[in-house]
């Protein structure tokens, strides 16, 4: 079995949700410190590990960054190596991206390269966001990249083939949370109360019409609520309601107007049902903006690779918070394909394991392009 693949298999075994990746982390220094120590600095970061590795004769210091965490999913595939936290599962493909970056490390480590490299272990990217601060530390300054890439699985594309694209790749989003706080009482006697599930009906009915009547027909952007929790038994009128969703748009500026026309129904449905609505805007991730220059000279490598099928795919409403990174410093996003039956955050995602091998090859033969020969 490939050495990368059995990692993973670890890895998936011990998910850990935002800031609590504390076995992962272990798990990444005691791999990392078998590894030859000449040319690697670790610095740990939150429960993240910066690990920068010295070039040769270097022109520039390139990053790859990988997250760590899991999610909060119970985990329903057969797997000899399923989750051993009960509740919890790498649902995203944390796992793979890991064992990839692991396994570019090693030859980074192993094989001579010209340029510094950089790779950001960065935990929280399911929430409540790594990048961004990431980004703000001390570690990061002083090693402060020119470049930077990074991957993610897409179960919809085959193993071996890998998809991106110029400019716009991921969205803007933003998760949605609102509490209706009214006055219960009995069902019998609604005039004595201020029912909040009536009120959050006719909240969720007005936000639809955000993106139909405030947002340009030529612009693009989805409100969805998900999630409501209201109300105790059938003849009890609710006094308080609870909506969680999320918000995506294609430009920052879109997701102003958003975020303005729900306070103001928000607002509005509570001078009209006399109660109190409270909105937060949890989660904010910026865009996911490739790099022209950068992008193009990867996808025409790739392209010329036999060991992958190079896609130009469409932009997509995935959130992503490298994001962040990309908002500072050049670079870009690409898809793996692992070409699972089940997509990303099922509970019984099975991801093809052999582009585990086929990513780390790509890749480091990307970086090693115009340098001395890979292993």
């Amino acid at each position: 079995m490939n050495p990368f693949i059995k990692i993973r298999r670890e890895l998936h075994k011990i998910p850990e949700t935002g800031y609590k990746e504390f076995k992962t982390q272990a798990f990444l220094l005691d791999y990392i410190e078998q590894l030859p120590q000449d040319r690697i600095t670790v610095k740990k970061w939150e429960t993240g590990l910066f690990v920068f590795v010295e070039g040769t004769s270097p022109e520039k210091t390139i990053a790859y960054r990988t997250d760590i965490d899991g999610l909060p999913i119970h985990e329903e595939t057969d797997f000899a190596f399923k989750s051993e936290h009960p509740g919890y599962m790498h649902a995203c493909g944390h796992d793979l991206h890991m064992s990839i970056a692991l396994g570019l490390l090693t030859k980074a480590a192993v094989n001579p390269i010209n340029d510094h490299l950089l790779f950001l272990f960065q935990p929280a990217e399911e929430g409540p966001g790594g990048a961004e601060r990431m980004l703000q530390s001390d570690q990061m300054k002083n090693w402060m990249p020119d470049q930077i890439m990074g991957l993610h699985i897409a179960p919809e594309y085959k193993a071996g083939e890998i998809a991106t694209k110029p400019g716009l790749l991921f969205a803007n989003t933003s998760e949605l949370h609102i509490e209706l706080t009214g006055l219960g009482g009995h069902a019998a006697y609604p005039h004595k109360t201020k029912d909040m599930i009536v009120a959050g009906a006719h909240l969720i009915t007005q936000l639809q019409s955000i993106v139909s009547r405030s947002i340009d027909p030529l612009d693009s952007g989805v409100v969805t609520i998900g999630k409501l929790e209201a109300g105790t038994v059938g003849n009890i009128i609710a006094e308080k309601a609870v909506l969680s969703g999320t918000m995506r748009t294609l430009n920052p500026e879109t997701m102003t107007v958003l975020k303005s026309r729900v306070e103001a129904i928000a607002q509005g449905i509570g001078a009209s049902f006399d109660c109190e609505v409270k909105a937060e805007f949890n989660q904010p991730y910026y865009q996911v903006y490739n790099d022209k220059d950068l992008v193009s000279e990867f996808m025409k490598f790739a392209d010329e690779e036999p060991s992958v099928t190079m896609i130009e795919c469409k932009k997509a409403m995935t959130g992503e918070d490298f994001g962040y990174f990309l908002k500072e410093i050049p670079g870009f996003m690409f898809w793996l394909g692992v070409e699972s039956p089940f997509g990303l955050h099922h509970s019984k995602l099975n991801p093809k394991e052999e582009a585990i091998p086929i990513a780390i090859d790509l890749i480091w033969k990307y970086l090693n392009r115009d340098h001395t020969k890979s292993a």
